[in-house]
């Protein structure tokens, strides 16, 4: 409260108190001030007014002998056990003090507090002291005591918690984890350097390199063994995945223990792991515990495994579709493969960092419903859901040690910057700060994408605009897929997954194109714009290429399972794909089987043809921190030429740069740009 003034009895009757409940709430509260407990302190309040329900509180005199029997009489009659016997209004309560006080409202002075933070009314009297302690208590019962109370009473208070920040520098952080003896462990990409580790202390704000560069962060055991991931490979969204390895806290060599893998969590004793592993054959993701041990397996991305500390479960992140999208549900299943999937907490836009809580009943994790903001909430095994805290722009859950939690604030925009036809410069062609970039008209003069955080709300937005900068057109909510050759419908489907629209750009109505049980992912249109050619993945099949018929809304698949990918070439003739073991090749639309390209790795990836059909624009498939170098690859000899760089343009330099998106004849293209901030935190006191 501070040094708040002196409130007279007028002032206490036009404190909006409901006339019942929370004057025995006030009751209690000021019961355990006067006699000399701590009311704002733990469950104090919750637990003294169980107990006077149960039996009469003992006489205030007992601890505090300056307390008047007549205010003793005020107290008693605010905590009687029949509502009806209680005072009805604050009116009431200050009709007493006036009457107590011997004061007629208007005459009481105001004069600051001095040393004890409240305010006294200079009356000259003990009586005087008496009500200006009630009425400064009046005061804090309500705008703090009560509000206290009742939060705790329904679980949705904020726990009082304390932040301290321990990275400074300018840049983005991945995992972060704690040591066995405190220290902390990060990944982290500083002042646009490469991906490495570093360690640091709480009592330092600086910190050094560990040595191990191109890594990820993934787990510490209970003995100071880091479990880490190399050679990251990016499979959209959040989905990636690289070398599971393994390497002593003290320094060494990284032992290479399995592929793709993505994320990996040591039991409490550190004699095994969890780990999320892609397929790159039939494009399923397995979370397995032990290694080897597959738990669950299908086609939708899962993410942050966590082991229970008695090691009965496996709480991990199910986002229910194979795009890497964060959305999606927190789930659990029995370590020893028994208890198969249960979600507890469902429909969440953006699901990510996983903890399970000091004593073990809970589960912790960040999410939110809508945009981009997420804070951490806890579920219990019974699906009890209740908000830990609430930090703006939110927060994400690292780690877990005694009781203080590591987390990470990322802050987050997704930009779009783009070339016009003939234009001299780039202009910024994103909306509301997460903007994901679908695709780009034949002639470069529109491109499409969706607005995904707080701004395109919980179903995502639609918009096409031009690359010159003009204001963008609302198509409708949804994920943006592709344009029509013509320009004049879209592709589009739900946020949550489904079959596919087409969407007129201007009048008329939109359409449900397919139906059935197909997981579609990116989708182009034929040159003749009747036909779509649709990556797709069926429940108990692999993800591979399908046509779809816009007329019916038939498909049928084109090549085998774990082949797949959506760059048609300008005739239509063939698409770029990929094969099962993840290099790029040319698959002919009416068969003939798949044909690598020479000296291409699965470190590229492709992004376009030439227009003349005999060349492909590739980029290496991971994130450039300053720009994205593209080349021109022979599809017959496999002769690379450096073509073009972008992301060097005013405004995105530092930014992690995304693959372009290219005109035809290459002239206009536009690119997602993803500058991020982060800061780690050690935070004390969420409960």
């Amino acid at each position: 409260m501070g040094t708040a003034g002196y409130m007279s009895p007028e002032q206490v009757r036009g404190m909006a108190l409901d006339p019942r409940s929370d004057i025995f709430s006030f009751g209690t509260i000021l019961y355990e001030m006067l006699s000399g407990k701590k009311a704002f302190h733990g469950d104090t309040a919750a637990d003294t007014m169980s107990s006077i329900l149960k039996e009469e509180p003992p006489e205030l005199a007992e601890t505090n002998r300056s307390v008047s029997p007549a205010l003793e009489r005020i107290v008693h009659h605010c905590l009687e056990k029949n509502p009806e016997s209680r005072f009805h209004s604050v009116s009431d309560i200050a009709f007493d003090l006036e009457h107590l006080s011997g004061l007629s409202g208007s005459s009481a002075k105001v004069a600051p507090g001095a040393g004890s933070g409240i305010g006294f009314a200079k009356v000259g009297s003990r009586r005087g002291l008496v009500i200006g302690l009630v009425t400064a208590l009046i005061l804090a019962g309500a705008a703090y005591g009560l509000g206290w109370w009742t939060g705790k009473a329904t679980g949705g208070g904020a726990s009082q918690a304390e932040y301290q920040q321990i990275t400074f520098r300018t840049g983005s952080i991945g995992n972060a984890r704690f040591t066995p003896d405190g220290s902390i462990v990060y990944s982290a990409s500083w002042d646009g350097g490469q991906n490495q580790l570093y360690m640091s202390r709480t009592d330092n704000p600086g910190a050094r390199e560990l040595g191990i560069k191109d890594a990820e962060l993934l787990s510490i055991s209970k003995g100071g063994e880091l479990a880490i991931r190399l050679n990251t490979v990016f499979y959209g969204g959040y989905a990636r995945t690289g070398t599971l390895a393994r390497v002593p806290l003290s320094g060494g060599t990284p032992r290479e223990v399995l592929d793709n893998v993505q994320d990996a969590d040591f039991s409490a004793n550190g004699d095994s792991m969890a780990i999320v592993r892609y397929l790159p054959e039939n494009n399923h993701w397995r979370l397995e515990y032990p290694v080897g041990k597959v738990l669950l397996d299908g086609i939708d991305w899962i993410s942050h495994p966590k082991i229970s500390p008695d090691g009965k479960w496996i709480a991990f992140a199910d986002h229910e579709n194979p795009g890497g999208d964060d959305e999606g549900s927190l789930a659990v299943i029995g370590a020893d493969g028994k208890e198969k999937e249960r979600k507890l907490s469902s429909g969440w836009t953006s699901l990510q960092g996983i903890l399970w809580s000091p004593s073990g009943d809970e589960i912790w994790f960040t999410s939110t419903n809508t945009g981009s903001a997420s804070n951490p909430r806890a579920v219990t095994l019974s699906g009890k859901l209740r908000a830990i805290t609430n930090v703006p722009g939110g927060l994400w859950l690292e780690d877990l040690r005694n009781g203080t939690v590591l987390a990470v604030a990322n802050h987050t925009r997704l930009g779009i910057r783009g070339l016009a036809p003939g234009g001299k410069e780039e202009h910024e062609l994103g909306w509301f700060g997460w903007s994901q970039l679908r695709d780009i008209t034949r002639d470069g003069g529109k491109i499409l994408f969706e607005e995904e955080g707080d701004g395109g709300g919980p179903n995502y937005t639609v918009f096409l605009r031009d690359t010159d900068g003009s204001p963008p057109a609302r198509i409708g909510e949804g994920v943006a897929n592709a344009i029509s050759p013509d320009g004049k419908s879209v592709i589009t489907k739900a946020a949550k997954g489904g079959q596919l629209n087409l969407v007129p750009t201007g009048a008329g109505e939109a359409k449900l194109v397919t139906h059935d049980n197909i997981t579609y992912g990116g989708t182009a249109f034929f040159p003749d714009g009747k036909h779509l050619l649709a990556l797709g993945i069926e429940a108990g099949h692999g993800g591979r290429d399908y046509v779809v018929d816009l007329s019916t809304g038939d498909s049928k698949p084109i090549t085998p399972e774990g082949i797949w990918g959506v760059q048609l070439s300008p005739d239509g003739r063939n698409t770029a794909v990929r094969g099962p073991d993840g290099k790029p090749g040319i698959w002919p639309i009416d068969g003939g089987g798949f044909r690598p390209v020479p000296g291409l790795t699965s470190k590229y990836h492709v992004i376009g043809w030439t227009a003349d059909g005999e060349s492909v624009y590739v980029v290496q498939d991971e994130r450039s921190l300053k720009a994205a170098a593209v080349s021109r690859v022979n599809i017959q000899t496999g002769k690379m030429d450096p073509w073009k760089t972008f992301g060097g343009e005013a405004g995105t330099g530092g930014a992690y740069i995304g693959a372009p998106h290219l005109s035809s004849d290459g002239s206009a293209y536009a690119y997602v740009y993803n500058r991020v901030l982060s800061e780690a935190y050690v935070v004390t006191g969420l409960r």
